[in-house]
């Protein structure tokens, strides 16, 4: 009787040490099984494999219920297909509406940040802009480090002395401001 098998029983019979030793024992080798899944996957697949792995063994060993391993093989085979039910709920996760729905996942591109502008943008962008700079200087000042020179959002935090996730949210709001300004000067 292998290791495995014998932690396996130990669990059974309802051992609170056993589901400790069982975890470095199948560790690889869940995870090598977890690669292969995500292999399969379609890319841009926020699950990585190890988080994969631990909801798998969670899910197999939580200790509600008793499950009836027949071996290795079984519990094995048990994985794989807690695996693939976290992958099919992952994916229905992200399919909802709330997550994005059926909207196209578009990569950004760090060089269309600092890319040529049209003149009746910039200059649109440009009296937007003075107008949220007597509203909000902050925001206009992280405006012109990020639209105008280029920088990147840590960047700009890292100049402006404050946290990414503060630029960040700075960033949101000025790009909704100007698009709203933008908006209403071009219908008036």
């Amino acid at each position: 009787m292998s290791d495995v098998t014998r932690i396996l029983s130990a669990i059974e019979q309802g051992d609170p040490q056993a589901a400790e030793q069982l975890l470095p024992l199948v560790y690889e080798e869940l995870r090598r099984l977890a690669a292969q899944r995500m292999a399969a996957e379609n890319p841009g697949q926020t699950l990585q494999a190890t988080a994969l792995v631990h909801e798998a063994y969670l899910r197999l060993v939580d200790g509600t219920g008793i499950r009836h391993w027949d071996g290795r093989g079984h519990f094995f085979a048990a994985a794989a297909e807690a695996m693939r039910r976290i992958l099919v709920e992952a994916a229905r996760r992200k399919g909802r509406e709330k997550h994005g729905g059926e909207l196209d996942r578009q990569e950004l591109v760090a060089d269309a940040i600092a890319s040529p502008v049209r003149s009746d943008e910039l200059l649109a962008v440009h009296e937007a802009l003075g107008m949220l700079e007597a509203k909000n200087p902050q925001a206009a000042a992280l405006v012109k480090l990020r639209y105008f020179a280029g920088f990147t959002i840590p960047e700009v935090a890292e100049q402006m002395g404050m946290s990414p996730r503060k630029a960040d949210q700075i960033w949101a709001y000025a790009r909704a401001w100007l698009a709203t300004a933008i908006a209403d000067e071009a219908s008036a």
